[in-house]
């Protein structure tokens, strides 16, 4: 086929991708957005912060320990397979929350929702490896990653729509149940589903197209190259050797844990201290994955720009990072909602640069076509274990302490990604210093080490 051909399967691969996470998100981002409404007196549930953060904590557990088999599973299985079954569990789950009762059936059927929710990033990061070239891989990841961060703007807006209608006319009140928020999701990821079934496919080989080559720094070298399915222990063991796996996962640990933060508690911080009514709380908060997604793309391009050296964007987002997270913590944002998402959205720009880079780019640089989902679901897994602590921890901390405490304590976490990109940043550097030495010295056609 031409490269016509080639350019527009690409697009319908990212374009089939980036809705379906959107689609993702929107399964996701329904518990924020009701919080709120579970919270309300008027539910009847008599459900605590504490409680709902749990909810929340527990879901986030088996998201994490479910990043680490499916991500070997879509390794193994492939990307398409596993981005649909995702999708239709995680409809399945959003109906019975909805039709649930009583904070166990909560935390069992969020938590089966959670895991079933962490094949989907895995599986898009494994089709990307095999649809795009090395030469775009921070940019492309970078438009993926706004699915996520757009995705669960659009979900907070267009639910939080739903419960404004249904607060402001009395004839739509149903829009404001926090059921018919599980509903409405669970409907609209049935129909970017149906699509995604049509138009994704697994690999430029599926309609007679060549794949491109992996990045030649990946720790499976040429083997990298293949997806063909291999032992666990294959794929592991080139990874544990490399410390630039250990230092993603540190990176990861932390700014995982403050974007779940933000993702779950910023309606009701902004409903509680910014003094917000519930909806708009809700339509606010996606302020936050807004900016987020335009930090990311504009970092994916610059790193393209500097040929895949991600440590000169990562470490100065990481240290602007920390000193908005202390400004939030220390300046009164009490009735002031403008002020607050001012500052709200200067720690998502610094925030969602770096974290965009950490399970995207750099999953599929150092895993290639072999190993990146499984390099993906570590390093998320990593991530999603601190995040462990954004639900029932930081609940109790904001019940207790208050809202500045809580992002203070994220600040002082956050410094540990600081030491991580700095040591990353050297080390890539060097590596990749030595390989454009050896590629002058010894041309691409004169050695067995792939060009991309």
């Amino acid at each position: 086929m031409s490269n016509h051909s080639n350019r527009n399967w690409q697009i319908v691969t990212l374009t089939s991708l980036f809705l379906g996470y959107v689609g993702y998100y929107i399964c996701r981002s329904n518990l924020a957005v009701a919080t709120p409404l579970l919270l309300s007196e008027e539910s009847g549930l008599g459900i605590t912060k504490i409680q709902i953060g749990t909810v929340a904590s527990v879901g986030v557990m088996l998201y994490a320990f479910g990043k680490i088999i499916n991500g070997y599973l879509a390794d193994f299985l492939g990307g398409r397979l596993m981005f649909l079954t995702g999708m239709l569990c995680s409809i399945l789950f959003s109906v019975l929350f909805g039709l649930a009762a009583g904070l166990t059936l909560f935390i069992l059927i969020w938590a089966c929702n959670r895991f079933v929710q962490s094949m989907g990033w895995v599986a898009l990061v494994k089709t990307a490896s095999r649809w795009f070239p090395v030469q775009w891989h921070a940019t492309v990841m970078a438009i993926l990653s706004l699915s996520f961060l757009f995705g669960d703007a659009f979900a907070r807006v267009y639910l939080g729509s739903l419960i404004m209608l249904g607060e402001n006319y009395g004839s739509l009140s149903f829009l404001a149940n926090w059921r018919t928020v599980f509903f409405v999701a669970a409907g609209t990821l049935t129909a970017i589903a149906i699509f995604v079934y049509f138009t994704l496919k697994s690999s430029p080989h599926d309609v007679g197209l060549e794949e491109p080559e992996a990045n030649p720094l990946n720790v499976f070298g040429a083997e990298g190259n293949h997806a063909q399915r291999i032992s666990i222990k294959e794929v592991l063991k080139p990874l544990v050797a490399s410390p630039l796996f250990w230092l993603i996962c540190v990176m990861n640990f932390s700014l995982t844990l403050v974007r779940e933060t933000f993702n779950f508690w910023t309606p009701t911080f902004l409903n509680e201290v910014a003094q917000f009514d519930i909806g708009s709380a809700a339509v606010g908060s996606m302020l936050f994955p807004l900016v987020g997604g335009c930090s990311a793309l504009l970092a994916g391009i610059t790193s393209d720009r500097l040929r895949g050296r991600h440590g000169r964007v990562v470490l100065p987002s990481l240290i602007l990072l920390v000193l908005s997270l202390v400004l939030l913590s220390t300046v009164d944002v009490t009735g002031k909602p403008y002020l607050a998402l001012t500052l709200l959205s200067l720690v998502a720009f610094f925030l969602m640069a770096p974290y965009s880079f950490l399970s995207g780019v750099m999953a599929i640089d150092l895993g290639g076509k072999r190993g990146c989902s499984t390099v993906a679901g570590l390093v998320d897994s990593a991530g999603y274990l601190g995040a462990i602590l954004s639900g029932h921890t930081v609940g109790m901390i904001a019940q207790y302490y208050g809202w500045k405490m809580a992002f203070g304590g994220l600040a002082g976490i956050c410094c540990t990604a600081i030491i991580a990109g700095a040591i990353y940043w050297m080390i890539q550097e060097r590596e990749m210093n030595l390989a454009q030495t050896l590629s002058e010295i010894n041309p691409p056609e004169a050695n067995d080490v792939p060009s991309s």
